[in-house]
């Protein structure tokens, strides 16, 4: 992360869009097919299936190449028909085969296989038209990344440009456990909430604020941004900075903070340093809509992560982002509806709690024309608002691309079952054998039946607020 910082930068609470700001950087415009873009956490891919994602527009497939030993990424579109290649497999020799009329294509892109060209034909599997486009991708901090060009100079982009490195996600004295969940509001939406910590008091109330503090927990930050050019921005408050690496990486860290223990003078053990890092992927998927790839990597109580499931701790962070899902949606129409170039007109941030915010708007503004340029062609408008229920739905947006989540609900899944069974085997064997069983022991055969069946419904209740569907009404906090 950069520890660079340039002379500090005002900016103006009646102007969101200050001079001072304005007058850095060159006036280059952002490229946004020209950097690396994360896909998904590898714990999460199955070597066994295609995945597919979007990303920045683009309709990608994801797959394990056993004979390369490494992940490719190819357009998802087989070049016969344009049948999504994600909603194939990979055969026994390693191919991505096309299920629609059975193309098989190596890691390079090159078709290998036509079952309905004549073995004495022409080797028309060799035609050029007959190839998937390959994006080049390579995996840093446990993550898969792609570059969103496939042209042949792209191919060895890998060896001159890296993706932005976060040291701590390697580091072992570090936990990290990522999450990932896709968002039904636009990427800029959700990274300027990302970047506004004076809404933490409010919108999560009762879940990284307990219950027990003030309601009226907000204060005044004082947030300075320190730099800003086309590679992002900088901002320091008080015993922290953050940092945006355009176009996907926010990150928030604080000072180190001491234990107590040290060693003679001021010098402090190196494990003496308490540190904890907010480090946020914000990736692009089409207009209305994004994905988050996140982790809180610390020094500090390491041995939580290692002990306590994935799918658990991913229940709070899921409730976290659910508690100002909705009300970020509607907020994104709005904005739509008056104009996004309108932003610094209808939106009035006078303190310093939203520069980083305003340096947002400011920056993809100056080098991006205020908007995202998508690979593919979208309307004007975007979707309508779906019932709550679906907007905030958790399964598909986050439970079946977690290889955690996806295996604790099958299992809790089976579990309730196996204790429907066990009340209704309960009750029958109760009254088969009413006759030569104690009062005592149908009373206790009663019991557990009774028990079973309540802790299956209570467990039916648990997996679907859970992993399904979690509302959240600030006005009942």
């Amino acid at each position: 992360l950069s520890s660079t910082i340039s002379p500090t930068i005002s900016t103006e609470s009646n102007n969101p869009f200050s001079p001072e700001i304005e007058s850095q950087g060159d006036e280059e415009k952002f490229d946004w097919f020209s950097h690396w873009y994360p896909i998904a956490a590898v714990c999460d891919l199955d070597k066994r299936v295609p995945h597919a994602r979007r990303v920045i527009g683009l309709d990608i497939v994801i797959w394990w190449d056993r004979n390369e030993e490494k992940w490719q990424v190819f357009n998802d579109s087989c070049p016969h028909r344009l049948a999504p290649l994600s909603e194939g497999r990979i055969d026994q020799w390693g191919r991505l085969q096309c299920v629609y009329h059975g193309w098989c294509f190596n890691g390079s892109g090159a078709c290998n296989f036509i079952p309905q060209a004549p073995p004495d034909g022409p080797p028309v599997h060799t035609s050029k038209k007959a190839c998937v486009a390959v994006y080049p991708c390579i995996v840093q901090n446990k993550i898969l990344w792609f570059w969103p060009r496939s042209k042949t100079q792209y191919k060895d982009i890998a060896t001159k440009e890296k993706p932005p490195y976060v040291p701590e996600l390697d580091d072992p004295s570090y936990t990290s456990v990522m999450t990932s969940r896709d968002i039904p509001y636009g990427y800029e939406v959700l990274i300027e909430n990302l970047m506004d910590p004076a809404h933490v008091p409010y919108a999560h109330y009762g879940i990284l604020v307990p219950k027990k503090a003030d309601r009226e927990g907000g204060m005044p930050l004082d947030i300075n941004v320190t730099r800003l050019d086309k590679s992002g921005f900088l901002g320091k408050q008080a015993n922290a900075c953050n940092e945006f690496v355009a176009p996907c990486l926010f990150s928030y860290y604080s000072n180190p903070v001491s234990d107590g223990s040290s060693t003679s003078g001021s010098v402090q053990k190196k494990t003496s340093q308490r540190r904890i890092l907010l480090v946020f992927f914000c990736i692009p998927v089409s207009p209305g809509k994004s994905r988050v790839l996140f982790s809180f990597p610390r020094n500090f109580a390491v041995w939580v992560d290692r002990v306590v499931p994935r799918w658990i701790l991913h229940i709070r962070s899921n409730l976290v982002l659910d508690s100002d899902l909705y009300l970020l949606h509607l907020e994104e129409r709005k904005l739509i509806d008056v104009g996004v170039s309108n932003w610094q007109k209808v939106c009035f941030v006078p303190t310093t709690s939203d520069n980083s915010v305003i340096a947002f708007r400011n920056w993809l503004r100056k080098y991006s024309g205020g908007q995202i340029h998508w690979a593919a062609k979208f309307g004007a408008e975007l979707p309508p608002t779906p019932p709550k229920e679906q907007l905030m739905d958790r399964y598909w947006s986050h439970v079946v691309n977690c290889s955690s989540c996806s295996k604790a609900v099958n299992g809790l899944k089976a579990f309730e079952v196996a204790l429907q069974v066990i009340s209704i085997a309960t009750i029958g064997i109760v009254a088969i054998r009413q006759s030569v069983m104690s009062v005592i022991a149908k009373s206790s055969m009663v019991s557990l039946a009774v028990l079973c069946f309540a802790a299956s419904r209570w467990l039916s209740h648990f997996i679907y607020k859970t992993f399904y569907f979690h509302d959240y009404n600030h006005a009942l906090r």
